[in-house]
């Protein structure tokens, strides 16, 4: 089954790169939305279908981590897999992360293969179908 997917970054190159690294990877993606930042993403999931939140941490306006706060405050949003795709991972914010639910946090740089798999791990959860 293909997944719509939203990808959230700030930098437009980061963001095509993350889209060619999905398709590259043999995810099953359907649709691909992309926003420059966490209030952009806010726009997009309540106007589309959105099975899977790519997004960077740190970004202008409203971060992933703030993105993802207001998701959770909305039940028919909070089952979204988000995945935080970052050069900035630290204790702290994994601890932020697994409070809010975050499904997993992907280093740059990254291999199409590791998206691959912790997508799909993801989206075989019973709770995501």
């Amino acid at each position: 089954m293909p997944y719509d997917v939203l990808i959230v970054d700030d930098s437009q190159t980061m963001r095509k790169v993350i889209r060619k690294s999905v398709v590259l990877s043999g995810f099953a993606m359907e649709n691909c939305w992309e926003a420059g930042n966490g209030r952009e993403a806010l726009t997009i999931v309540q106007t589309q279908k959105v099975d899977l939140i790519l997004t960077d941490f740190n970004m202008p306006e409203m971060n992933g981590l703030e993105m993802a706060q207001e998701l959770k405050k909305v039940e028919k949003y909070r089952r979204i897999p988000i995945f935080f795709i970052t050069a900035q991972e630290n204790e702290k914010l994994r601890q932020e992360g697994a409070a809010l639910g975050i499904q997993g946090f992907i280093p740059k740089p990254f291999q199409p293969e590791v998206i691959r798999d912790l997508l799909q791990k993801a989206m075989e959860k019973p709770d995501n179908g």
